[in-house]
């Protein structure tokens, strides 16, 4: 297995409260992450954890491929920030521990966004390119989001 760690910082134009909010509803993640095309299997039954199957859609030497992972979210509330991390388990052993700290700033949210990837090192390279483009992606589209410039998404 190989391992690779993504790092990104950005600031969103709404409070920590609302970007956690935001960010722990699996609805949010269709168009948030640009590859998560559905969310199904939603479960909640366990309070500060969510449970639930995203598909992502990529292709891939030249086909269109939908990866349903596994996903787990879970919270962590703290005087000075907010926390949602989670574990994506996709198949061909592909794993990807993330974190979202979120604390305040300015007029809104610094947002420390960190992924780290582990995969077979046949496709690690593939793996996190795709995550390093979803993330940065995804603080462009949260951004937008949370400032009410983007009518796409939850």
């Amino acid at each position: 297995m190989a391992a690779r760690v993504l790092d990104n910082t950005f600031h969103v134009d709404a409070a920590p409260e609302e970007v956690f909010e935001h960010l722990t509803t699996p609805e949010s993640y269709i168009g948030l992450s640009p590859l998560v095309v559905a969310v199904r299997n939603v479960d909640r039954s366990e309070p500060g954890v969510v449970r639930y199957t995203s598909i992502e859609r990529f292709r891939f030497l030249g086909l269109k491929y939908d990866n349903p992972i596994a996903v787990t979210l879970l919270t962590e509330r703290l005087a000075e920030k907010l926390s949602v991390r989670g574990q994506v388990d996709s198949p061909g052993g592909v794993r990807m521990g993330y974190r979202f700290d979120l604390s305040p700033e300015a007029d809104g949210t610094r947002v420390d966004d960190r992924l780290d990837l582990s995969a077979p090192w046949l496709v690690v390279g593939f793996a996190a390119g795709q995550a390093r483009k979803v993330q940065l992606a995804r603080a462009r589209i949260l951004a937008e989001r949370m400032s009410g410039r983007s009518t796409r998404g939850s």
